[in-house]
């Protein structure tokens, strides 16, 4: 039976103490430990391929060193994964677990999954949203360490991490002008989301900075599916003169677009440009052509959340941080200047 490498193997062969090699691989804070022995101290314990005992650990630390993502939908929902998974590999790389649990949107069942978890002596907790909303913490995390995840809330004591909602729609809108656009249309959703009002805030921002006064009959509002993205695109290409280009507040409405820019005649991009937001690929890489879009930063968010918990675990006395993550545009081929014909009579 081969023998257990224990930290004692690993002090001997970095040239250290036993203390200085717990300080390093429980990443202790406040310790004065230089990089050049922080990185003895790891190669060894690569070296020897040490496991610590985590029962010990957790007994040392007063901690289980466990987090729970308690979600309205997330598990269930091909939208947002990356966010769990963004939430996972950070919570794996500082030794940490994560426990997932869905609520279905029942309060009840999210009452009870809390309360199981805190018996269960979870350190922290993530409160997830399936998309960007505005959210009222539950009760029974009121003592415990939280993040808010793709969400906020009123209070500013706790931290929290959604998408850049105006900054998305202002660099969808910009690639627009960027091409040449001036008329360009926006399908917005109806629903009262904050990515409802902040897509819109940045179009209106966009166009204004680029000396173009927004005309109202260029936005029209409907479900956000692609059922309410045809009817709006069919609105939109009726107008005289039409819209060159279309920002479209999600892919399923640009997919809507697209078939009522096909009922109409008018080829993407040679005859109408559009760009979409979510970057949800089965949709926009299954479109033809390719659709242009604007990602939601769900993998970094998760990420975000996960270390900034642990960080306050370390140090409640951090300032709790409200964070916006940047959208970044996503080229695809729905995107090209506008047509000769249609923007002399735009200019």
């Amino acid at each position: 039976m081969a023998k257990r490498i224990s930290i004692k193997d690993v002090a001997q062969r970095a040239g250290v103490s036993v203390t200085t090699v717990s300080h390093v691989l429980n990443d202790t804070p406040g310790k004065r430990i230089s990089d050049d022995t922080r990185s003895r101290v790891r190669r060894a314990a690569d070296e020897l391929s040490y496991q610590p005992n985590g029962v010990a650990r957790s007994l040392r630390l007063q901690r289980s060193q466990i987090l729970a993502m308690v979600s309205d939908q997330i598990a269930t929902t091909p939208h947002a994964g990356l966010i769990i998974l963004g939430a996972q590999e950070a919570a794996s790389k500082h030794g940490w677990l994560l426990m997932l649990v869905n609520s279905g949107g029942d309060r009840e069942t999210e009452r009870a999954e809390i309360q199981a978890l805190q018996q269960r002596q979870v350190d922290g907790f993530l409160y997830a949203s399936m998309y960007h909303q505005v959210v009222d913490v539950p009760p029974e995390l009121g003592d415990s360490p939280l993040t808010l995840l793709d969400a906020r809330c009123d209070d500013q004591r706790i931290p929290s991490v959604a998408p850049d909602e105006v900054q998305g729609g202002q660099a969808a809108t910009q690639l627009l002008l960027d091409m040449g656009h001036r008329r360009i249309g926006l399908i917005n959703n109806v629903d009262d989301i904050p990515a409802t009002e902040g897509r819109l805030e940045g179009y209106l921002r966009a166009l204004r900075e680029a000396g173009l006064e927004p005309d109202d009959d260029l936005v029209v509002r409907d479900l956000s599916e692609a059922s309410g993205g045809y009817r709006a695109g069919l609105a939109l290409l009726d107008r005289a003169p039409r819209p060159t280009a279309i920002f479209c507040f999600n892919d399923r409405m640009a997919m809507g677009l697209y078939q009522a820019a096909a009922e109409r005649g008018l080829r993407i991009p040679e005859d109408l440009s559009v760009v979409g937001f979510d970057n949800q690929e089965l949709i926009a890489d299954g479109l033809r052509p390719g659709l242009t879009t604007v990602a939601l930063p769900h993998y970094e968010m998760g990420a975000w959340a996960v270390e900034t918990l642990i960080r306050r675990l370390g140090d409640p006395d951090i300032a709790p941080e409200q964070v916006l993550l940047r959208c970044p545009v996503v080229a695809r081929a729905s995107v090209g200047p506008p047509a000769a014909s249609t923007s002399s009579l735009t200019t």
